[in-house]
């Protein structure tokens, strides 16, 4: 597997305007309680904001988001081994990832978790960001919380 390569990806910690953070169980994974950020792949000649538009648009049914900053590095993680017996992500070693802070513009309703073609998520919440390190987020769990620290200026309102 060291002959891999890592996907481009980008992801969202999203702020409603109360300074709390969305976060959705993965459908993939509810059996496992595991919460995730919306996330998704770069596509060929896209840049990073527009994927992470898009990909809110498609993962949670809204890009009624403004971008607040741009993580200043890109931060990448391997698959645990469990995850490299997807066929799909059995091409990459990883993920490199950029990420945003958004803050949400548009309602709650606005939420559509049924939008996607393939479901990525069965519910979610919006929870204070000193919530997130006791939420089971998985092999994700550490950049999670980099992120969280590094943003949680934009849940101070």
């Amino acid at each position: 597997m060291t002959d891999l390569s890592y996907r481009p990806n980008v992801a969202a910690i999203i702020f409603n305007p109360q300074g709390k953070i969305f976060i959705a169980l993965r459908h993939d994974l509810a059996k496992e309680g595991i919460w995730s950020f919306p996330q998704g792949g770069i596509d060929i000649n896209e840049n990073p904001r527009e994927a992470i538009k898009r990909e809110l648009a498609e993962e949670i049914g809204t890009n009624q988001i403004e971008i607040l900053e741009e993580y200043p590095e890109w931060l990448s993680y391997d698959f645990p081994p469990d995850v490299l017996l997807n066929p799909l992500k059995r091409k990459y070693k990883g993920q490199t990832q950029k990420w945003f802070a958004v803050r949400f513009v548009g309602k709650d309703a606005n939420i559509n978790l049924d939008n996607d073609v393939e479901k990525e998520f069965d519910a979610w919440k919006w929870i204070d960001i000193t919530e997130l390190q006791n939420i089971k987020t998985g092999y994700k769990h550490d950049i999670y919380l980099k992120i969280s620290e590094y943003f949680k200026k934009y849940a101070q309102i």
